[in-house]
């Protein structure tokens, strides 16, 4: 009976290469993503209860050890997860880690940092026995990259043990040079990944699909941001065009990656999908920090010139992600067949971005600089749709 037991319901994961043709994202992934909802709600408000150099700084880190930790489960479970209980008890126990964890969040960079130290560590010590689980399936042309990727991962756990007895400051510069060396790793191992074998480290429909969730995951939170800001403000005339304002934005944020990158897959080599992944990290942590900034513009939204650290926060941000978008665009499988269309939509999202960082120096009243902002996401998706049909309309010719 245990033996038939196991053989249904408790299996062991995919190996690498044994793909699920077709396989679209299962309800337990949806629900997965769902809980970082919480975590990405509490470290944005906490941001945005004061803008200083300092809180912006702690939120890059700690917004990018959430988003490594999403990345790793969501591609693990991507790879080689399976329709079972196993999968989903050992699922399930990533997010009670991840409930756990953002208790943490909202002080993470104080009193909560040694928590946080030592939550992350557990879930990164779940993580490093599903991925070794992984490994034993595996054949010998991918247990050398495995075998380096479970080594960073002990390194991983073991340094977020030991942040979590260093002092408020140090255990942040740790947290940035373990956050930078973690994305070093995706990138190297994902070239050389590329390079071994067709199977690995490859990027699926279901892949695209879970990036794609993720960032109308943070895309929610620019709707709560403004919320936020209207239910904290006086709600006369100006406020509430700076909110809408301000709605638009995301707006435009939806409509430039959806109708440009969502949906499309990344070229399979080197340059393509481990950029590719990478670059979401980045695209994620600016529509979370724009969202942060609007809720200050918006209790600001009567005053003659926007709060400076609220004005940089949002034009950088919003500069940000048209620069990540960009260069998502670039590693397309689809860039050169319709160079035509994304290569001004390149080079218009930089000159977007310089113009975002002129409005952020000449710092314009908050209704102003919102419609501002508003225009320029606007802009870059009527340009490039316009592209796009005049493309279609000269091959049908």
């Amino acid at each position: 009976m245990l033996r038939d037991f196991r053989s249904q319901f408790w299996q062991p994961p995919r190996a690498h290469g044994d793909v699920i043709e077709n396989r679209t994202v299962s309800f337990l992934e949806l629900f997965y993503d769902l809980v970082y909802v919480v975590v990405i709600a509490v470290a944005a408000r906490t941001l945005a209860g004061g803008i200083t150099r300092r809180s912006v700084g702690e939120f890059v880190v700690v917004f990018g050890l959430i988003w490594l930790a999403w990345f790793n489960g969501t591609v693990l479970h991507d790879l080689h997860g399976r329709e079972d209980i196993r999968t989903r008890a050992f699922t399930f126990g990533q997010m009670v880690l991840i409930v756990v964890l953002a208790v943490y969040v909202g002080d993470a960079g104080g009193a909560g940092g040694r928590g946080f130290a030592l939550v992350y560590a557990g879930f990164v010590a779940l993580l490093l026995w599903l991925w070794y689980t992984v490994r034993r399936q595996d054949d010998d042309r991918f247990k050398s990259m495995t075998r380096r990727y479970l080594g960073f991962m002990a390194i991983a756990g073991l340094v977020m043990i030991g942040s979590a007895f260093l002092s408020d400051s140090r255990r942040m510069v740790v947290w940035a040079v373990l956050l930078g060396g973690w994305l070093m790793t995706l990138i190297v191992l994902g070239r050389a990944a590329e390079m071994i074998t067709e199977q690995s480290f490859i990027v699926f429909d279901s892949t695209v699909e879970r990036f794609g969730l993720f960032t109308i995951i943070v895309l929610g939170e620019v709707v709560v941001a403004v919320v936020d800001g209207l239910t904290e403000a006086d709600r006369d005339l100006e406020t509430i065009a700076t909110g809408l304002f301000a709605l638009v934005i995301g707006f435009g944020l939806w409509w430039n990656y959806f109708d440009l990158a969502g949906r499309r897959l990344p070229r399979q080599d080197p340059g393509g999908s481990p950029i590719w992944m990478v670059s979401h990290f980045p695209l994620a942590l600016s529509i979370a920090a724009a969202g942060a900034a609007m809720v200050g513009l918006i209790e600001h939204a009567t005053v003659d010139q926007a709060p400076a650290a609220t004005t940089w926060l949002l034009t950088g941000s919003t500069g940000l992600g048209l620069v990540v978008l960009a260069m998502i665009l670039r590693t397309l499988q689809d860039y050169e067949r319709l160079k035509a269309v994304y290569r001004p939509a390149v080079v218009t999202m930089l000159v977007a971005a310089g113009a975002a960082l002129l409005l952020g120096a000449w710092r314009p009243a908050p209704l102003v600089l919102a419609a501002a902002l508003a225009a320029i996401q606007s802009l870059v998706w009527i340009f490039a749709i316009s592209r796009q049909l005049a493309t279609n309309r000269h091959r049908s010719e």
